[in-house]
């Protein structure tokens, strides 16, 4: 039986519409902390068995969940739960500063960066060329139905950042303006394709037909160790308009054809066979 306090964080995980893979393993590491702090001997092994079965069913679309319940060991001593989960929180921060400093070399100034939804590596890497001096500009999604995308917006006016703000239907007459896109990604299959917010399929295709190199940020536990795309479980989540029930797949799937390199700070991967 987990305690309170852990689901209460898994209730949160739930719950959250705006952030993505990155924050939910960061959410989820935290939640190892609660429970090793509360826990030991049987009663946390006990309590780490189902904490690996439900953290990953919270969203099994995203890889970080399953990556995160692997690296964490099933064992009755707290002090090495609340060191693994401590160095997975470490990592997360190491790792995206490096895909930062990595993803910010491709871009030039005069640049205009296109992407789709929040994704906090790609602010990392928009964050780092600004703090570099490159001048450049950047079209975003509003991206429906969260609207992730004028939360970015927020982000990018804090930082100075020349934006344009666009709806999720004109990526296509967008994309041509743009001489780079940059998406996050929620899982990277083992067949090297992109599981990432819906429209992530469309700009890369609409990249490709105006020959937009286009780019994914993800840190190395979103890619999945087991799963190819076709077995990935895409979560969709009730919604209706006016009274009409309007279909909501949170994820598309982004062949790795159209995907110049996967930015990871292990360096910028070529799909599928660096995957």
């Amino acid at each position: 039986m987990l305690p309170p306090q852990v689901r209460s964080v898994l209730e949160e995980l739930r719950a959250e519409r705006i952030r993505g893979a990155s924050w939910m393993a960061k959410r989820g590491a935290e939640a190892y902390l609660i429970l090793a702090n509360l826990l030991e001997g049987e009663d946390l092994e006990k309590a780490l068995l189902e904490l690996k079965r439900e953290l990953p069913a919270v969203n099994p679309t995203m890889a970080s969940l399953y990556n995160l319940t692997r690296f964490i060991p099933i064992t009755g001593d707290a002090s090495l739960v609340i060191s693994r989960a401590e160095e997975f929180l470490h990592l997360i921060d190491e790792a995206k500063k490096t895909i930062g400093n990595i993803g910010s070399e491709l871009i030039e100034d005069g640049d205009t960066v296109i992407t789709h939804s929040f994704s906090s590596a790609v602010f990392e890497v928009l964050r780092t060329a600004r703090s570099r001096g490159v001048d450049f500009k950047v079209i975003l999604t509003e991206s429906a139905p969260d609207y992730e995308g004028i939360v970015l917006a927020s982000e990018l006016e804090k930082l100075g950042i020349e934006f344009e703000l666009i709806t999720d239907a004109q990526l296509g007459l967008f994309a041509g303006r743009s001489t780079l896109a940059l998406v996050g990604a929620d899982n990277i299959t083992k067949d090297g394709a992109v599981i990432n917010k819906a429209g992530t399929y469309l700009l890369a295709l609409a990249c490709h037909d105006n020959g937009v190199p286009f780019y994914v940020t993800a840190e190395s536990f979103k890619l999945h160790p087991e799963l190819r795309s076709s077995e990935v479980e895409i979560l969709e989540r009730p919604y209706a308009r006016q009274g009409y029930r309007v279909r909501n797949f949170l994820f598309d799937v982004t062949p790795w054809k159209y995907i110049r390199g996967i930015i990871t700070e292990l360096g910028i991967l070529v799909p599928p066979r660096e995957i």
